[in-house]
């Protein structure tokens, strides 16, 4: 790269669904333009088709690689060479493979060094198409298996899961000491290197009604969550819980924790939509892309027909510029780390380079 001005790959997603136009949308923004150059990954007459269906203004450079992407206009690579029917509101089998392709390209291209950030327009399994998830694609393409994990980013919540894109009743029997721990341990290290937080605080969920009772109506907080919390703050983490996630949100104690880790998919994401709205956007943290995406699915009912809400999509954008620049400045003394002096029996660890002493809370112990 020939400047310093962050590159942020985009991803067309399904192509019957709302992506191109909350991508021309936001970067209708000249002021956002100036931020960074986007290369969309793409078609370009799948895009020539949606601006014209929509009435948009929006001009986009064909380019061949991302090594030509030019500042200050929106570049767009073909990622296919084939013919395909956009049929607006209705997934296909077509549909969803093209932004498999488009996916694919972007991976490869990230694994050249071809950028610094991705964002992903909406992709998602539906009654024609079966796609595990844009984390789990990217973990098996960057060969980083297990190391991706969904942060939901709204304000005033961050919201994290042990578990996710499993049957409810699978949950009890997935969750384990050693995976919270490691959940645990991911999102620490996400808040202090993708958001710049010295010192965070966690809050964990209970997995049962009113945290179990004392085992009366379920055993997994005392036997797993509460010595997988008790562990890790002995690791100097700053982790709470478990709490009652009726408790927790109803009286708004999520506003004292930069994080909160939820048990499984639905106990974190209902509460994150209802006190957030769907104009938030997701982070993938765990892996060496920063890959940021949308907090709502391809809008099949909405396609088409202009009104498509692009916030969530701009929010992602602004999010995978922050945590690129974060990630940066988190990572600069590490690259030339000061020399021990003789006789110096100094903790260099990041905890001690990093961490900022705080009182500590009495609600531990609650």
């Amino acid at each position: 790269m020939e400047n310093n001005r962050i590159r942020i790959a985009i991803t067309q997603g399904d192509t019957n669904g709302v992506g191109y136009e909350i991508i021309f949308k936001a970067l209708g923004d000249s002021n956002l333009l100036d931020m960074f150059t986007p290369i969309i990954y793409g078609s370009p007459k799948i895009a020539s088709y949606h601006r014209k269906a929509l009435g948009m203004e929006a001009n986009f450079t064909i380019i061949n690689n991302a090594e030509e992407a030019k500042d200050g206009v929106i570049n767009l690579i073909p990622s296919f060479d084939y013919e395909l029917k956009v049929e607006l509101g209705k997934p296909s089998l077509d549909s969803g493979n093209a932004a498999i392709m488009a996916l694919r390209r972007a991976a490869e291209d990230y694994k050249k060094g071809a950028y610094d950030a991705l964002v992903t327009a909406p992709l998602t399994s539906n009654g024609v198409f079966s796609f595990s998830g844009h984390t789990k694609y990217l973990e098996d393409r960057l060969e980083e298996e297990g190391k991706g994990m969904t942060i939901l980013v709204g304000d005033p919540i961050r919201m994290a899961f042990v578990t996710e894109n499993i049957p409810f009743k699978d949950v009890a029997e997935t969750i384990n000491k050693d995976l919270i721990k490691k959940k645990v341990t991911i999102l620490n290290e996400s808040l202090k290197r993708d958001f710049r937080i010295s010192n965070p605080r966690i809050a964990v969920l209970a997995l049962n009604p009113k945290a179990g009772s004392n085992g009366l109506v379920g055993s997994e907080e005392g036997d797993i969550i509460q010595p997988a919390v008790a562990e890790l703050y002995e690791e100097k983490i700053k982790v709470f819980g478990p709490y009652a996630a009726d408790i927790f949100f109803g009286n708004s104690m999520f506003l004292q924790f930069d994080a909160v880790l939820a048990m499984y998919y639905d106990q974190g994401n209902i509460p994150f939509r209802t006190i957030c709205g769907n104009t938030e956007a997701r982070l993938t943290t765990g892996l060496s892309l920063t890959r940021t995406t949308v907090c709502h699915d391809p809008l099949f009912t909405v396609a088409g027909k202009g009104n498509a809400d692009e916030e969530s999509f701009r929010k992602a954008i602004y999010l995978a510029i922050d945590v690129c620049r974060n990630r940066e400045e988190y990572d600069i003394p590490f690259a030339n780390p000061l020399q021990k002096q003789y006789k110096e029996k100094r903790d260099e660890s990041e905890k001690v380079r990093f961490n900022i002493p705080k009182k500590e809370d009495e609600d531990r112990n609650n």
